[in-house]
């Protein structure tokens, strides 16, 4: 018997449950699906490759509220986190997901101390490290390269392996009796009446519905502006490295000036950071070229921040756009110029994931969840009017 599917036992269907389609197979789509086949609706999800195969299978999937944000998103984010603990608790899958901190430092010229004390006064876990103090808080790091002033230290941050997690939640859309569709190609909404009422797809395959959920990550803005609904993005391109297995003692989540690194269950780590996606070509195609420099580059930073400066090999484990909003929060409701369409876009799909996809399936189902307020996709298209 499943320790997933039976951890979060599904709720009786009704006769008149209604029928909803999520299309998106990344963690947002898959987390919707999942909560609502828990409660008890009728539940396709559709999507355009494989599951986990755009941002979701590229992401560092560290879990945090770290650093100045809105009031209101430090609220999601910490309800998020709070999400997870429970997760990993009911599923026993705390091999995929891990609260084992976060460490962070400046780089040569900056200073961490203001983000230090803005931590503090939201009440946020955050402790300050002298270099002498790093290896008993985050064993695994050279101390030789944390920035002379000391780092920050975030107890309460984590990791999650996305894939593996999507993993999981897909077997509760099944257990939930969802329906499962890959590599239909990509999906349009059909609107009857200006209403969405359905999904059709590039395979030929149409899904009939009651309520849409849209969540193609990065492609969520073009979708939308087939239907005249114009929404700002600021969406990079985004590099993760995985390495090899290593016998190594890190387990928080390091977030450096030139690298950023998470363990993965497998014991090999995943890498990113802001200078080697910038160094990714765009070809005109669509397609991306990753230089072997820039793999280099990027192993040799991680090479120095781990205790014994290990040699490391990798395979690249994806590079692709990452879904940014215009204004960097999330959007997340229905469409006030498409009524049954509920749409999410969202950088951090890894920390939201799950609270995103439980409080999407609440609206749905007929609920008005109070914390999604500031988060709702009019707070652009209105401006535009």
């Amino acid at each position: 018997m499943s320790t997933v599917s039976t951890a979060f036992p599904a709720r009786s269907r009704r006769a008149d449950a209604p029928r909803v389609v999520v299309v998106g197979g990344g963690v947002l789509g898959v987390s919707t699906a999942a909560h609502l086949a828990r409660s008890g609706a009728r539940v396709d999800l559709v999507t355009e490759a494989g599951i986990a195969s755009g941002a979701s299978g590229r992401s560092l999937s560290w879990l945090n509220s770290a650093g100045a944000r809105s009031d209101a998103y430090h609220r999601l984010r910490s309800v998020a986190l709070d999400r997870y603990r429970t997760f990993a608790t009911r599923t026993g899958l705390s091999d995929r997901v891990r609260f084992d901190g976060g460490l962070t430092w400046a780089a040569p010229g900056e200073s961490h101390r203001e983000r230090h004390a803005h931590e503090l006064s939201i009440g946020y876990d955050s402790v300050w490290l002298s270099r002498d103090e790093v290896a008993a808080w985050a064993p695994g790091v050279d101390v030789n390269a944390v920035a002379e002033e000391g780092a920050v230290f975030n107890p309460g941050e984590g990791w999650v392996d996305l894939p593996l997690l999507v993993e999981a939640l897909l077997e509760q859309v099944r257990a939930g009796g969802g329906e499962v569709h890959t590599g239909t190609g990509r999906a349009r909404p059909i609107l009857t009446g200006g209403r969405a009422t359905g999904v059709a797809t590039a395979s030929g395959r149409t899904f009939t519905a009651d309520a849409v959920v849209w969540a193609t990550g990065p492609w969520v803005p073009r979708d939308l502006a087939e239907l005249g609904v114009h929404l700002p993005e600021s969406s990079p391109v985004s590099l993760l490295l995985e390495t090899q297995r290593i016998d190594h003692p890190l387990r928080a989540v390091l977030n450096t000036p030139r690298v950023a690194i998470r363990p993965t269950p497998h014991g090999t780590f995943v890498l990113d950071s802001g200078w080697s996606e910038q160094e990714v070509v765009v070809r005109g195609d669509g397609e991306f070229e990753v230089r072997g420099s820039t793999v280099a580059g990027l192993l040799d930073e991680a090479s120095k921040v781990l205790a014994g400066n290990p040699r490391l090999e990798a395979v690249l484990r994806g590079v692709g756009p990452k879904p940014v909003p215009g204004d960097g929060e999330p959007v997340a409701g229905e469409l006030r110029e498409v009524p049954g369409l509920h749409v999410l876009f969202t950088h951090s799909g890894a920390t939201l994931g799950v609270v995103l996809g439980e409080f999407t399936a609440r609206e749905v189902l007929g609920e008005r969840v109070a914390l999604l307020g500031p988060f709702r996709p009019e707070r652009f298209t209105a401006a535009d009017r």
